[in-house]
């Protein structure tokens, strides 16, 4: 009997363990599934950013957890399909890099891109706030910028110091000219080159004088005094053999990348983010290159504009559309996203408030490249100097006209006087 009654409470322990441990499985909190969220970008530079920013995501929102899908598509086939993929009300990613070339043609009529207003708008000061007004339309903002983009010269102190010429003197653009006589006489080397197939060597010394490409309406003011007297001023430089033609026409062209690297030019106007261009394929310029504001055309002139940009945006398609509009905002509105556009991609962070943060001139790969000892300190000097730009829907229509025949008549070929390309590319974009 005794036997019995043991057998039977052995068993019964056993039941109870059984059911015991599967209430107790059954009581542990079910790990969060990750949000699946896609992402097109048409610049591979950019995927390894989000993907770092995802990974801080979810280590910060343990209950919103996300999984980052990646594309890295060719430019002219990612806005295509994109927009394709917009007006078929299917097939589009939830979130997406859209170059500000190609940007107006996304706000025109329904627009499928979900506004950010509400995630900017506690912020908003501490942005400078032109670059959001390019994604923007009837005071809605569709996109966050990755830079400020802001216009800087790059000296080759090499050149300079050779011929004897002090940067730091060059205050105007006929200071500009004058230094760069100097450096052709001594040296033989141009001061600097030109793109004839781009246009990144004229648009921002229109913009820093208050003119543009388009006004404020939208309107093409290509043919204007302002821009008529500046795209005269490139050809007088090029006729004086202060400027030649960019190497492959322009300054992405590997044969440009192999001239200055040989020390070809003693300068080059572009904006902040072509610091990793030098990084990255001009690496004999280590050391020898310093970063100033651009001339000023006027005593009080400003001496920069914000040039060139992507603004990554959200589509109303998107599965969790909240989840990815705090995601982006995550990513490129928060301060620790943009240190980290700094410190891994080597862009001046479209929220100005950064910019004086001890990490911006912690050492990298860019501190270590270029002469200066505060990049930083420069960009806050020139702050309220970084002149916008109106993007509106004529623009790439513009834009295709300035690199397929303005520059190159005007500055290469010369068989049009600047008046008559740009009068003629107005007239055809009008």
């Amino acid at each position: 009997m005794k036997r019995i009654l043991l057998l039977m409470v052995l068993a019964i322990s056993m039941v109870s363990m059984v059911f015991g441990a599967g209430s107790a499985e059954s009581a542990k909190p079910e790990a969060t599934k990750a949000t699946e969220v896609s992402l097109w970008t048409f610049q591979d530079i950019h995927l390894p950013f989000y993907e770092k920013m995802a990974e801080k995501w979810n280590e910060q929102n343990p209950n919103r957890q996300i999984k980052l899908v990646g594309e890295v598509l060719p430019y002219e086939d990612m806005h295509t399909k994109l927009l394709v993929s917009l007006q078929a009300g299917t097939g589009a990613p939830d979130i997406v890099d859209i170059e500000i070339a190609k940007y107006p043609n996304f706000l025109k009529g329904d627009i499928q891109l979900a506004p950010l207003n509400d995630l900017i708008d506690p912020v908003r000061d501490n942005f400078i706030t032109a670059r959001l007004d390019i994604y923007s339309k009837d005071g809605k903002n569709y996109g966050l910028p990755f830079h400020v983009g802001a216009e800087v010269i790059y000296y080759n102190m090499d050149i300079l110091n050779a011929a004897g010429v002090d940067p730091y003197k060059i205050k105007t653009w006929d200071d500009y000219m004058a230094a760069g006589k100097i450096v052709k006489a001594k040296t033989g080397k141009p001061m600097t080159t030109l793109e004839v197939t781009e246009h990144w060597s004229f648009w921002p010394l229109i913009a820093q004088q208050g003119s543009d490409l388009l006004d404020k309406d939208g309107n093409v003011i290509l043919d204007n005094d302002i821009n008529v007297k500046t795209l005269q001023f490139l050809k007088d430089m090029m006729n004086s053999g202060v400027a030649i033609a960019a190497p492959g026409g322009f300054h992405h062209a590997e044969e440009y990348y192999g001239f200055m690297n040989d020390g070809g030019a003693a300068s080059i106007w572009m904006p902040m983010w072509y610091m990793n261009r030098f990084t990255d394929y001009m690496p004999d310029l280590d050391g020898k290159i310093l970063i100033l504001p651009m001339p000023r055309f006027t005593e009080n002139g400003a001496r920069s504009a914000g040039m060139g940009g992507t603004g990554t945006s959200v589509t109303l398609q998107a599965r969790d559309l909240q989840l990815s509009k705090d995601f982006l905002m995550f990513a490129k509105g928060s301060e620790e996203g943009n240190i980290l556009l700094w410190e891994d991609l080597g862009f001046d962070p479209p929220r100005w408030d950064v910019w004086d943060d001890p990490a911006m001139n912690a050492p990298n790969k860019f501190t270590k490249f270029f002469i200066n000892d505060d990049i930083f300190g420069m960009l806050l000097e020139i702050k309220d100097e970084i002149m916008g730009v109106n993007i509106k829907e004529k623009l790439p229509a513009v834009i295709d006209r300035l690199k397929s025949s303005v520059m190159i008549q005007s500055l290469q070929q010369q068989n049009k006087t600047p008046y008559q390309a740009l009068k003629e590319a107005s007239d055809l974009s009008r």
